[in-house]
């Protein structure tokens, strides 16, 4: 028999694995892969995502890695920019092409007279070695075919090629528009460590790591990649995952040795980066958000706020203002006690930001 999992179990082991009930004295790299990196649509979301993670985190050390090519901005699962430990990249890249695959059939029917893997063959061509503003490798691109579009071009382009979004873009002072670079160039070549269902395996083994206990579906809606059951029941097979049954009767999936947590442990006052991935992209977001306080946080323009969490739950969003002051909207009442946690804790970010 599945072990029946508690609504806060269930909320209090995420926490607890994706370090917001404690922030963790790690390395920025260490956390990094253990949430299997981070979204990164916002270039400084990362920044954010790992302050509310990490005891007295310096942007710098993660610039550092960064400008260093330890990690890497790129177009990943889903199609979604992520922060990745580059290393990982080489192997997830591939996994994730099918949401690409998607994309390059509607670029295609843009095309007037080129081929589209011709398109992407100039693309590597004209990239290799070289790292090109989007503007820039648009124009390039159309000089070889005149006849299309330089957006259809660079769409088709960043479809159909590992491309990496390099420094200035994505420091946490840079600026500047996307400039693309082919991921084996930027970091060096190299060979992907796995591929195919054992690299499918690996990937639901660090998601759980980070995100678990979790159902198939979630594994799915934040990787893009469809077809997980088999793999997923294997694995159960196998002896390397354990089977729960969550609050609503849902099946869930854990790895084998990784323990839960009570439910009664203290969850502080957290706030976290715009499109926070325990968020975003999330099939088994009942455990940390109720449907109708995250439609709230859904802009017409596809921008994400940043998210405050109160007692371990969705509880309001959080923005910069124009004097780069911390401006929070709770969708709760709160208590003296939790106002006085949320207080202190903008005070923290307030000084993270200014420093």
């Amino acid at each position: 028999m599945a072990q029946a999992l508690t609504a806060g179990q269930w909320n209090r082991t995420l926490l607890h694995r994706q370090h917001l009930l404690a922030r963790a004295d790690e390395d920025a790299i260490e956390v990094i892969d253990r949430l299997v990196g981070m979204q990164s649509q916002d270039p400084r979301a990362a920044f954010f995502g790992l302050f509310s993670r990490i005891e007295d985190f310096d942007p710098g050390e993660l610039d550092t890695l960064i400008t260093d090519r330890e990690v890497v901005r790129m177009a990943l699962l889903r199609g979604t920019v992520f922060l990745v430990d580059g290393q990982d990249a080489r192997w997830i890249r591939p996994l994730a092409q099918a949401a690409f695959d998607t994309g390059l059939r509607e670029h295609r029917r843009h095309l007037v007279s080129a081929d589209a893997d011709a398109v992407i063959a100039e693309a590597r061509a004209v990239l290799s070695c070289a790292a090109l503003r989007v503007a820039d490798l648009g124009a390039r691109l159309a000089e070889r075919f005149p006849d299309e579009t330089p957006t259809t071009l660079t769409a088709l382009a960043r479809s159909g090629l590992p491309l990496v979004q390099v420094p200035p873009r994505g420091l946490w002072a840079g600026r500047g528009t996307p400039t693309y670079q082919l991921l084996d160039d930027w970091i060096g070549p190299g060979e992907a460590a796995l591929a195919d269902d054992e690299a499918r395996r690996e990937l639901i083994r660090l998601y759980l790591r980070g995100f678990g206990p979790a159902s198939v579906a979630a594994i799915q809606t934040w990787s893009g990649i469809r077809g997980l059951h088999p793999i997923v029941e294997a694995m159960e097979r196998d002896w390397e995952l354990l089977e729960y049954t969550g609050p609503d009767g849902q099946k869930l999936y854990d790895l084998e040795g990784l323990p839960l947590v009570d439910a009664d442990r203290p969850a502080p006052v957290r706030l976290i980066a715009p499109f926070d991935h325990v968020l975003v992209a999330q099939g088994d977001r009942a455990r940390i958000a109720d449907d109708d306080l995250f439609a709230r946080t859904v802009t017409p323009n596809g921008r994400s706020p940043g998210f405050v969490l109160v007692d371990g739950r969705l509880a309001g969003t959080w923005r910069l203002d124009a004097d780069a002051a911390v401006a929070v909207e709770l969708f709760v009442a709160v208590d003296r006690r939790t106002r006085a946690e949320l207080d202190d804790e903008i005070t923290r970010l307030t000084g993270f930001v200014a420093g």
